[in-house]
């Protein structure tokens, strides 16, 4: 399908290391095409008008790691051809090439990143693309997946690689857009291609000098208070940099408990909030979106863009909704 693409093609895809290696993955695979590739604003989960604009004037769109707004993709395929590769929960999309088998009822156990999907729909080997996306979206969680850590470890064994070595690459390409630097973000498929190998991807020296920051902060904000309320543990952090994400996995991964952090400090006018949790979420990000919330996730995460004064009664509504038996 996607070989027989025709004109000028945009590609849009997450900022993290799952978005990236997917990106790259089929930057590769259609290099006979004329694609350019862009990430949205770093933070938020949709497009602006601005880039609806921008983006409508292309013969087809690829749509990858992101699950946007039904009204963004229709918007978007009134003037061109829209696929979209994704594991993120939703719903299919009607007049567009959807592959995403979590909202046709697969496990996420066996979806574990876009990058897979990716790489199966191009028929490739397993290689160390499809495998950044599903280690960046999982680290060492992965290793309760059985089946794909198995993957990962004859990978490894294959080329002489350690885990920890695939865990820090996806680090370093999780740093350009924590740091904020979507240039770097939308750089970093192209770059790719210049590398032939983990090694010197590890080498990257920018991308190193990016960690050392973002591991500082990180811990500045790892070590601030924490509260815990009817057995959810709940942060409050204040940062420019994007890291969200992180600190809400590696809080909730330690405690084992339901976790909800808000970062105040990232948009002007809005907050960030993100939980992980072991109940199912899906209900809670089809609230967020009935309320005009930009918001998304799995069945374990829920990420949400909320205006300043509405981020304490969502806060209150969320954690009723952790809260009960």
């Amino acid at each position: 399908m996607l070989e027989e693409l025709k004109g000028k093609g945009l590609l849009i895809h997450h900022w993290d290391a799952d978005g990236i290696s997917s990106a790259y993955l089929l930057l590769k695979g259609l290099s006979d095409k004329n694609i350019v590739n862009k990430t949205p604003t770093l933070g938020n989960y949709y497009l602006t008008e601005k880039e609806l604009d921008r983006y409508s004037k292309y013969d087809y769109v690829i749509i990858v790691d992101m699950s946007l707004p039904e009204d963004d993709v229709l918007r978007l395929s009134e003037n061109s051809d829209v696929y979209i590769f994704d594991h993120h929960l939703g719903k299919v999309i009607e007049n567009v090439y959807h592959n995403n088998p979590i909202i046709k009822g697969g496990s996420p156990d066996d979806y574990p990143s876009a990058s897979w999907i990716v790489n199966s729909y191009l028929g490739n080997d397993v290689n160390l693309f499809s495998i950044l996306g599903i280690v960046g979206d999982h680290e060492k969680r992965i290793k309760n997946n059985k089946k794909f850590y198995s993957i990962i470890n004859e990978f490894c064994k294959r080329h002489n690689l350690h885990f920890d070595y695939i865990l820090k690459i996806v680090y370093l390409l999780d740093s350009n857009y924590k740091l904020g630097d979507k240039e770097a973000v939308e750089k970093a498929p192209r770059l790719l291609f210049e590398y032939n190998s983990a090694g010197s991807i590890l080498k990257n020296i920018k991308w190193n000098e990016n960690l050392k920051k973002l591991n500082m902060e990180i811990k500045k904000q790892l070590d601030s208070p924490t509260d815990e309320i009817d057995g959810v543990i709940m942060k409050n952090i204040n940062t420019s940099y994007n890291i969200i994400s992180t600190i809400t996995r590696r809080v909730a991964w330690e405690s084992g408990k339901n976790t909800m952090v808000i970062n105040t400090g990232f948009f002007d006018d809005k907050d960030q909030l993100y939980v992980r949790s072991s109940k199912n979420l899906e209900s809670m990000i089809e609230r967020g979106k009935n309320l005009g919330f930009k918001c998304g996730g799995k069945k374990e995460v829920l990420g949400v863009i909320i205006p300043k004064d509405k981020t304490d009664s969502f806060i209150d509504e969320v954690m009723e909704f952790l809260s009960k038996n």
